[in-house]
C-alpha cells in the first residue's frame, strides 16, 4: 500500500515538473468556429464529443444509453406536465442519483488500454483543467471531472434559467423577470426547441449541456467566447514575437495590469484604468518586460458593452503610443482573482518561460488587496492560481506561474 502511494506521488511530481517546462494548451488549439463557451466550461464533455471512438464506447453502454433516453423523455414530458417555471428547469438538470449512476458507469468503462483511459491520460490529465482533485488515477479523475461538469451544467441552468443568485449578482444575474407570466412561455418554447435539436442525440449529457448553453445564449452571456481565438486575432502580433525574444534581456516576462470598470454605461474606460495603464507603461519603457497584459472583461456596469482590457489596450496604443505587438489582451477576467489566474493561463498557453516571474502593476489599494488575496482565492476558486514574489513598490508585485491556474471554475460560467 505504501509503495502504491509513493508511485502516485512520484507521478504527480513528474506532472507538476513537466507543466513548468512545457506549453499548456488548454483551450488553445481549437478551430476558429469552435464552441468556446462549451469547451471552457465543460472540457471533459468537449473531449468526449471530439473523440469518436470514446463517443461510440459510451453510446454502447446500456446504463448510459438508458439515461440518454430518460433525459429526452423528461424534456418531452415537460411540455405536457409543466405549468410553473421550476418544473421546466428541473426536467433539464441532472439529479443526484443520475450523476452517481454515470460516475459508476464511467469508472467501469475506464479500463486499462481502453479508448476512454487513453483520452484521460493523453488529454484530460495534461490539461490541468481538473487538477484540483490531486489524482492521476484515470478512473478517479474521470469521475471527478464528470461530477464537476455535471455540477457546472446544473449551476448554469439554476442561474440563467431559474434566476438563482450567482456569486456576484450585481454583474452576473439573469436577464429576465422570472416572475413574469411570459417567462413561463419562454421556458416552454426553449424546451420545445431543445426537443427538436436533441432528438437524435446519443450521448447521456448532451441534452442537459445544450440546455445550459442555450440559456447562456438567451441571456446574451457568451463571454468565454469573446475575442477567441485570440492567438490568431487580437494577440497575433504579440504572440508572433515570443519565439524571437531574448528573454535574458528582461527581469520579468510580462506586466499584468488588472482592469477597473467604470460605473457609467457610456464610459469606456475609468480614470483608475487609465492611471494603471500609465504605471504599466512606465515599467515597460524601463525595460522590465517585453509585454504588457491588460486584463478584464465586460464586467461593470451590468451587461456593459465595453471590455476593460480592450479599452486599456486602445488607450495604451492611441494615447501612450505603445506598439500593438507589445500588448497581450486578456479580455475575460471578472475579478482580481481571475485577473491573476487568466494572466497565468495565457503565459502558459503562449509558452512564456516558467521560471521567469511576471509583474502585476496596479494602484496602491488593489496592490494591498493582491498581497492578502490568497484566502479569497481559496474561497472562490478553491486554490491559489499564482505564487507571489517580492513586493517592489506600493504598486508593483512579482508573481510566478503555477499549473493549477488551468483548473476550471464550474461556478463562474462567464469566465470558468
Amino acid at each position: 500500500m505504501k509503495k502504491g502511494w509513493l508511485t502516485v506521488l512520484i507521478l504527480l511530481f513528474s506532472l507538476q515538473l513537466s507543466a513548468q517546462t512545457r506549453k499548456v494548451t488548454l483551450f488553445g488549439q481549437l478551430a476558429p468556429k469552435a464552441n468556446w463557451v462549451q469547451e471552457k466550461n465543460y472540457y471533459l464533455l468537449h473531449l468526449i464529443q471530439e473523440d469518436k471512438v470514446v463517443e461510440q464506447q459510451l453510446q454502447a453502454d446500456p446504463c448510459l444509453a438508458r439515461l440518454t433516453q430518460q433525459k429526452l423523455k423528461d424534456l418531452r414530458s415537460s411540455l405536457e406536465d409543466c405549468k410553473e417555471p421550476a418544473c421546466f428547469t428541473d426536467r433539464l438538470k441532472f439529479r443526484d442519483d443520475e450523476i452517481k449512476e454515470v460516475s459508476t458507469a464511467l469508472a467501469q468503462l475506464c479500463l486499462p488500454g481502453s479508448a476512454l483511459e487513453r483520452l484521460v491520460k493523453t488529454k484530460l490529465i495534461p490539461s490541468y483543467a481538473y487538477s484540483l482533485y490531486k489524482t492521476i488515477v484515470p478512473a478517479e479523475i474521470l469521475v471527478k471531472a464528470w461530477e464537476q461538469d455535471a455540477a457546472g451544467i446544473n449551476y448554469t441552468i439554476a442561474v440563467y434559467a431559474e434566476g438563482k443568485k450567482p456569486n456576484y449578482p450585481l454583474i452576473d444575474s439573469i436577464s429576465f423577470n422570472t416572475r413574469a407570466k411570459m417567462y413561463t412561455t419562454l421556458l416552454y418554447d426553449a424546451n420545445e426547441t431543445l426537443i427538436s435539436e436533441q432528438k437524435n442525440t446519443r450521448l447521456f449529457f448532451e441534452t442537459a449541456m445544450q440546455a445550459a448553453l442555450l440559456y447562456l445564449q438567451l441571456n446574451e452571456r457568451q463571454d468565454p467566447a469573446n475575442y477567441e481565438p485570440m492567438i490568431s486575432t487580437v494577440n497575433k502580433a504579440a504572440v508572433g514575437r515570443i519565439g524571437r525574444l531574448n528573454w535574458a534581456q528582461y527581469p520579468y516576462s510580462v506586466i499584468l495590469v488588472p482592469g477597473a470598470g467604470p460605473e457609467e454605461p457610456e464610459t469606456p474606460l475609468s480614470a483608475e484604468g487609465m492611471l494603471r495603464c500609465r504605471l504599466a507603461v512606465q515599467a515597460y519603457r524601463a525595460g522590465k518586460a517585453p509585454f504588457i497584459m491588460p486584463s478584464g472583461g465586460k464586467v461593470h456596469p451590468y451587461k456593459t458593452k465595453y471590455c476593460e482590457a480592450e479599452e486599456m489596450k486602445k488607450y495604451m496604443i492611441s494615447i501612450l503610443h505603445i506598439p500593438e505587438q507589445a500588448i497581450i489582451l486578456e479580455p475575460h477576467a471578472r475579478h482580481t482573482t481571475t485577473n491573476m489566474r487568466n494572466g497565468v493561463r495565457l503565459m502558459y498557453r503562449y509558452g512564456f518561460p516558467a521560471a521567469k516571474p511576471g509583474l502585476v502593476i496596479t494602484d496602491r489599494s488593489q496592490t494591498n488587496s493582491i498581497l492578502v488575496m490568497a484566502a479569497r482565492c481559496e474561497k472562490e476558486l478553491k486554490y491559489v492560481p499564482y505564487k507571489l514574489g517580492k513586493q517592489l513598490s506600493a504598486t508593483e508585485v512579482e508573481f510566478f506561474m503555477v499549473p493549477e491556474a488551468m483548473q476550471i471554475n464550474s461556478y463562474e460560467p462567464l469566465d470558468p
